[in-house]
């Protein structure tokens, strides 16, 4: 049997919506790149859901394409309620209160969700309205109403979301409806789930715990989109499995301008770490109508996978976009074109000097060793890919943050340490049927039958010679396949 391997080593996320539910085009983004697919829970119900994760399932069993599934939990998301006619026009230097009384809204009152709203504000703050489109200034807060000054007005639709930057929140991240939803993804053989409005490293344990306690492993991707996370993003990075850069929100409950620093940040305190990161919300925004991005959304891209981002993620552009199909082959082309500036070795220089200076601090663990002697030698020598034995993912992962320019060939006989290690930068996951298929020479076996070498190319296999202890990587060979 002869495999072929992605031509794109950066991931491509894609949300599921109306416009890519069906099989044919769930076939067709698979087909052309899609590595993960994300489902947003804060749409569409169990059933359609159920149906979604059958579809794409079945449609990389056929395609012998591996595809990850991600559930998004939608958090605590401040909204406004129900308008009169759906709709209403704010204009500037009106005036308008917002209540957490249950009315119909008009221009003159709106209901909001956030229950607490009175004690979050006070005379002066702003509250941002849709996407932070709309902006209001306190002027007074009585009761269950806050009177406000319309500083920038627009159109407001009804259950369009609410944000307070700054502001004191008396709210929890994690909440019974998330629960319900994770126990639904663990029956559905769904283990990665993305954990909203995350702030502190006690809402991804909580999630944690929740989880063992049904007797199942699950792998959390904290959701930074508000300050809070950014404060305590080194905690975060401890207690989570994975981040996303969630910068829609970001983008509002800290000031605009500073989401291209922090996003680079992020992106590094997560490489140093070795956990995966995803760079999410408006890629490439400009496509949900049209059949080419703009040179700005296309830059953005580029510069994310250049900062290293181990995966990119379309939300609208394949949820309820008019090109879905396109917008995954126009990513996966910018991944490629931006990817070939790792073969030259200088755009991981720099997380490779930041993991050695650790030696000087809290010291480098055998991962490190590992994993930069691995690169080393792929830099040095002419590989054709790095195999490791996973039986958790963490050499694989590792090793992926520095972006070699050869694929990682991770085996496990996990299925969910395998879904995991797809959100991984250049990490291709193999499920093999027991742990007893885990030595080198069967794995050298098994990428030959594949067909993916031939005689005189070399492979370096990390793997567990030494240790006593399962999981733990300690050495690795340079093999001249015969």
């Amino acid at each position: 049997m002869t495999m072929k391997i992605p031509s794109h080593k950066t991931k491509i996320v894609c949300t599921i919506g109306p416009a890519s539910r069906s099989v044919s085009v769930i076939e067709s983004m698979i087909k052309n790149g899609m590595n993960v697919a994300r489902l947003n829970f804060s749409h569409g119900d169990f059933p359609e859901h159920k149906e979604d994760i059958h579809n794409i399932r079945q449609s990389s069993a056929k395609l012998k394409l591996p595809v990850s599934i991600i559930i998004d939990l939608p958090g605590v998301k401040m909204r406004i309620g129900n308008l009169k006619d759906g709709a209403l026009l704010l204009k500037m230097g009106d005036l308008v209160t917002l209540t957490t009384k249950n009315v119909l809204g008009t221009a003159a009152i709106i209901p909001v969700s956030y229950k607490r709203l009175p004690q979050s504000v006070s005379k002066g703050s702003i509250i941002f309205l849709n996407d932070g489109f709309i902006q209001l200034k306190v002027e007074k807060v009585s009761g269950h109403d806050i009177r406000c000054r319309v500083v920038i007005g627009g159109k407001l639709l009804s259950h369009k979301g609410l944000n307070l930057p700054g502001a004191k929140l008396f709210i929890d991240p994690i909440t019974e409806r998330d629960l319900e939803i994770i126990d639904f993804g663990l029956q559905q053989g769904v283990t990665t789930f993305g954990l909203s409005f995350v702030e502190k490293a006690q809402d991804i344990i909580r999630v944690r715990e929740f989880a063992q306690k049904r007797g199942k492993t699950v792998y959390l991707v904290a959701k930074i989109e508000r300050s809070g996370a950014i404060e305590n993003i080194d905690g975060i990075l401890k207690a989570t499995d994975a981040i996303m850069i969630a910068r829609g929100d970001l983008g509002i409950e800290t000031p605009i301008e500073q989401v291209p620093i922090v996003q680079k940040e992020l992106i590094h305190k997560a490489n140093v770490t070795g956990r995966p990161v995803i760079t999410a919300t408006q890629m490439l925004g400009s496509m949900t109508q049209n059949i080419r991005p703009t040179r700005a959304e296309v830059n953005d891209v580029a510069n994310a996978i250049l900062d290293g981002t181990d995966a990119v993620m379309l939300s609208e552009e394949t949820a309820i976009g008019d090109y879905p199909v396109e917008t995954v082959k126009m990513m996966v082309k910018v991944a490629m074109s931006t990817e070939s500036l790792y073969h030259s070795g200088q755009l991981s220089n720099d997380i490779r000097r930041q993991i050695r200076s650790k030696a000087g601090a809290d010291g480098l663990t055998i991962p490190d060793i590992i994993s930069l002697n691995v690169v080393d030698a792929v830099r040095k020598l002419k590989i054709k890919y790095i195999l490791t034995q996973a039986s958790s993912g963490s050499t694989a992962r590792h090793i992926s943050r520095l972006k070699p320019p050869c694929w990682i060939l991770a085996f496990s006989n996990r299925k969910e340490v395998c879904d995991f290690l797809i959100f991984s930068y250049g990490v291709y996951p193999f499920l093999i049927k027991d742990k007893d298929n885990s030595h080198p020479g069967i794995l050298l076996n098994i990428i030959k039958d594949f067909h993916l070498v031939k005689k005189g190319d070399r492979a370096i296999i990390a793997e567990r010679r030494f240790s006593p202890y399962s999981g733990v990587t300690d050495s690795l060979g340079i093999v001249t396949l015969q």
